[in-house]
């Protein structure tokens, strides 16, 4: 009876590692499963770890203290994810009452096993993270059942405020597109914008909850998805009269499997919307844009001269409606196309082209999204590291080759990117060899989930470091004046 007792207390401070795992990745059912893959592929040694530790308890069918050493060896697996983080496990209620339901279920299992089988006290360790999968699905609806209060709040606020909700999604871009309209529509407009990536519906009720006061004129909705379904949620409660989709991108393929459920998905925002404003440099939107234009007005959006848009921003000239206008966007500002659709929501809104044109000169960078600062010793660093997808990395590598010019060297600091299902290690293999592509380029690995694709690129100019802080620690030191770091993209501790 001892050995369950004690085979149950070291699973259950086991479960630490894995309920901070499923904090960072948003509570979503199966994603421990998926991380256990990720660990698995990247660092084979920790199969054969698992599976070690699978016989060892299993052993305690015959051997007792079989199950002892199995949860010792499950404390500490895998051995390369740190037990507490860089960021700790923070207890909010959420948390806590997903562990009360964990430990229920882990309490009934070691009762079970303590009455009916206390030779299968191995199987608690084994049941570690299923278990913790199981709460994940219990509370999954629970939580969502619980929200509905504050989403009901937010609705009754936004009737009695009643702002002009502009409602903008995408693969990628929302938030820079969100900060940089914003600025315009503030131009003319009260407004206010759902605060950082808060793109789901206890953010956006939140945001609203805490920050939407009488006068505000415009909220402007960041709407993020993970399938098909959710955006039309989100409408419901925070109906657009303006809607945007930035781009369609393979940013959500390793959930949503095919660009076509992406498509579906992210066209949830436009149906309530009177204004539909959209990038037809993107087949399928140009495609939405032109079947919409008998039923909405439609602001369509180009960063490809000489295409047949409201708005095309290229080059230093913006255009709106054949009228060019010459504009000077900051350093920081990112991909034109973000900017065009940002122009063409102030549009919607009525912001005078006078304003927007004088307005654009000034518009925010985002943190983290290609943003650039100078190292006392006058080298460069480039900061790309939120949420990275195959067209921002790119643009992110050729601001630093701008920046590095003839002479100088191009440091890229990167995990690569994830999420991108089937097109992964495609997607980073050609960012490897982009990244290695001439002398003057180096490419520091961090971490293992996508060290072999990453290998791609030319061996001579390929160093591969198990910590960010390692590879920076090298490039910063190697850096030369004139040179760049480029950090492309940051993936949480829990990754291998």
């Amino acid at each position: 009876m001892w050995i369950v007792l004690v085979t149950s207390a070291l699973t259950l401070v086991s479960y630490y590692r894995w309920l901070r795992v499923a904090q960072r990745e948003h509570y979503e059912p199966t994603r421990l499963f998926a991380i256990e893959w990720i660990w698995i592929k990247a660092r084979p040694v920790e199969a054969i770890l698992l599976g070690a530790v699978v016989v060892v308890c299993l052993a305690a069918f015959v051997l007792p203290y079989g199950a002892l050493v199995g949860a010792l060896l499950f404390v500490g697996w895998p051995v390369g994810m740190s037990f507490v983080g860089a960021k700790r496990l923070v207890w909010t209620d959420r948390v806590k009452r997903l562990a009360g339901v964990l430990f229920v279920l882990h309490a009934v299992v070691t009762v079970l096993i303590a009455l009916l089988a206390p030779a299968a006290a191995g199987l608690l360790p084994i049941l570690a993270v299923p278990l913790a999968e199981a709460a994940l699905a219990i509370m999954w609806p629970t939580e969502k059942a619980m929200a509905k209060k504050w989403q009901v709040q937010a609705a009754a606020t936004i009737r009695k405020v009643s702002p002009k909700i502009v409602a903008i999604t995408g693969s990628y871009g929302k938030t820079s597109t969100k900060n940089y309209a914003t600025h315009l529509m503030q131009g003319r407009w009260s407004t206010l914008a759902s605060p950082a990536s808060f793109n789901n519906a206890m953010g956006l009720s939140r945001a609203v909850n805490d920050r939407l006061q009488p006068g505000t004129d415009i909220f402007v909705a960041e709407m993020g998805t993970y399938g098909p379904g959710e955006i039309a949620a989100l409408t419901e409660i925070f109906p657009p009269e303006v809607a945007a989709i930035t781009t369609i991108g393979e940013a959500h393929l390793e959930r949503m499997k095919s660009r076509e459920t992406i498509v579906k998905a992210k066209s949830e925002i436009l149906p309530k919307a009177a204004t539909v404003v959209l990038n037809i440099d993107v087949p399928e939107l140009a495609l939405i844009a032109e079947n919409l234009r008998a039923s909405k007005r439609v602001i369509a959006c180009s960063a490809i001269p000489g295409t047949p848009a409201e708005v095309v921003v290229s080059d230093g000239a913006l255009t709106i409606n054949n009228e060019t206008y010459a504009v000077e966007l900051p350093d920081e500002v990112g991909h034109p196309i973000n900017v065009a659709i940002a122009v063409g929501l102030a549009l919607a809104v009525e912001v005078p082209i006078e304003t927007i044109t004088q307005r654009l000169s000034s518009i925010p960078g985002t943190p983290h999204r290609a943003e650039t600062n100078q190292t006392p010793g006058g080298v460069w660093v480039v900061d790309d590291t939120f949420n990275s997808n195959p067209t921002g990395a790119a643009a992110a590598l050729a601001k630093a080759k701008r920046l590095a010019g003839e002479s100088g060297t191009v440091w890229t600091i990167t995990p690569g990117m994830v999420e991108l299902g089937q097109e992964q290690a495609a997607r980073n293999i050609e960012f490897a060899q982009a990244a290695t592509a001439s002398d003057r380029m180096q490419l520091c690995i961090v971490g293992r989930t996508n060290r072999k694709a990453l290998r791609a690129g030319d061996p001579a100019r390929t160093t591969a470091f198990d910590s960010r802080k390692a590879a920076a620690d090298h490039a910063l030191t190697a850096a030369k004046e004139g040179d760049v770091v480029l950090y492309e993209n940051d993936l949480p501790d829990h990754y291998a």
